[in-house]
């Protein structure tokens, strides 16, 4: 069994950052398919970053060249580095895992889910 335990929501103003951190318990987590979702009130879960157990990373359209998705296998730990935020990026993040390779990163890809941390951006 896996948890994760995400950390480092707020509240922030537009052109602002955030550093989202998920702390994941297991042995093989270097090994782990990671990533962060996002749902807002009213809307489905979405994908946001993907980190695969290689160290390679997808991300979605919506936030590509303001987020970056880390990982440091020593502490266990996902980061989600998300800079000029902007209204529409509030919402309920995710953290995620499985042990498989995820080819396609959707919320039935992923076994292993945190309990969410909030980030509300002001215009």
């Amino acid at each position: 069994q896996v948890q994760l335990v995400e950390s480092g929501g707020g509240l922030v103003q537009a052109g602002g950052s955030l550093r989202l951190s998920c702390a994941a318990s297991g042995r093989t987590f270097s090994s782990y398919d990671m990533a962060w979702f996002r749902q807002a009130p009213g809307k489905e879960r979405e994908f946001v970053a993907q980190i695969r157990g290689s160290g390679g990373s997808t991300y979605a359209d919506s936030v590509k060249g303001r987020f970056t998705i880390s990982r440091d296998n020593a502490k266990n730990t996902v980061y989600l580095q998300m800079n000029s935020l902007k209204p529409e990026d509030t919402a309920v993040y995710y953290c995620a895992a499985d042990r498989a390779i995820v080819v396609f990163p959707t919320p039935k890809s992923y076994s292993y889910w945190g309990q969410g941390t909030q980030v509300t951006v002001s215009s």
